[in-house]
């Protein structure tokens, strides 16, 4: 526009460059949701459930950092409350996946391309995938057996992804990682029934 007159107008040049750009159709415009997280989980099986972004670190992995570990946690809390703790941005906690107790549904809450907040130990965080479950370590009736079973077939679908082996070394508990003081998934997990189920999936 031409603003040094007392009631502005479109310049000539304005008009024209706003017909070109009509003429343009529309599927060749950028998207107006670029950048924005697609709404599909990264797991087929997922619902998709985002934490605050505040809570995690945008990444590029595997490009940025090779993902060699699967990191099981256990929620310390109901799965729907687990939920609203990784999307209150003043958390600063996520992890990428959790799973329900009673039926084993899935909901991804972070991209496995991004850096969930889960392990306590950045370098551990830049290299796994994190996988809560919902339950608590000393109540044992929490680790259903479709927990189990939905958890086994995410764990592998991830193992299979990124050609991480399916044992105790790559697939560990929150307990195993250098210089964290949580327990989980604590001593009623079964990690001979777990890894066993996730060579079978």
């Amino acid at each position: 526009m031409d603003m040094d007159r007392a009631e502005p107008r479109l310049s000539r040049r304005r008009l024209l460059t706003g017909a070109a750009l009509a003429a343009v159709p529309y599927a060749l415009l950028p998207d107006p949701r670029a950048g924005a997280q697609p709404q599909s989980a990264d797991y087929p099986p997922a619902e998709w459930r985002p934490a605050s972004t505040a809570n995690y670190t945008v990444s590029s992995r595997p490009g940025a950092y090779a993902i060699d570990r699967v990191i099981i946690h256990v929620t310390q809390e109901t799965y729907s409350d687990a939920l609203a703790i990784f999307a209150d941005p003043q958390k600063k906690v996520s992890a990428h996946y959790v799973i329900r107790s009673a039926d084993g549904h899935v909901a991804q809450c972070v991209r496995e391309a991004d850096v969930a907040w889960h392990a306590g130990n950045w370098s551990y965080n830049t290299r796994s995938v994190g996988i809560e479950h919902e339950g608590w370590v000393d109540r044992p009736e929490y680790f259903t057996d479709t927990l189990y079973q939905q958890s086994a077939k995410l764990t592998a679908a991830i193992c299979a992804k990124y050609g991480i082996p399916r044992d105790r070394e790559h697939i560990i508990g929150h307990h195993q990682v250098p210089g964290t003081d949580h327990t989980d998934p604590g001593p009623e997990w079964d990690w001979v029934r777990y890894i066993r189920m996730v060579n079978f999936s």
